[in-house]
């Protein structure tokens, strides 16, 4: 079932991609890595469970939410002020999204 949350998902990655550039971190090499990868990555799993694929594809981009979180300390650019701020906000916005999808019951048919 398409829910708007893989919508609002699938832009999110896209965002990710886009904002090192937007944002002007892109010099910051852990940052802009971090935000290509995880934001292919969450666009695909959230593209793919807008095709019915299965519940997993949820979970997992419940996990890269919560390592955006925590990537900007991990990575070390918690000093990058932009970078910081989206990888938080994204990270909080995509596994919040995610999470509300995957803890739903399924509806019978």
């Amino acid at each position: 079932m398409r829910r708007w949350q893989d919508w609002a998902n699938l832009v999110l990655g896209i965002w990710l991609i886009l904002s090192p550039w937007i944002l002007g971190y892109s010099a910051t090499s852990a940052a802009l890595w971090n935000a290509l990868i995880v934001g292919v990555v969450v666009g695909l799993m959230a593209f793919l469970h807008l095709q019915n694929g299965p519940l997993w594809e949820e979970w997992v981009n419940v996990v890269l939410g919560v390592w955006l979180i925590l990537s900007p300390w991990i990575l070390g650019f918690s000093a990058q002020g932009n970078a910081t701020w989206n990888a938080v906000v994204v990270g909080l916005l995509v596994g919040a999204l995610a999470l509300s999808v995957a803890r739903e019951k399924p509806k019978a048919a």
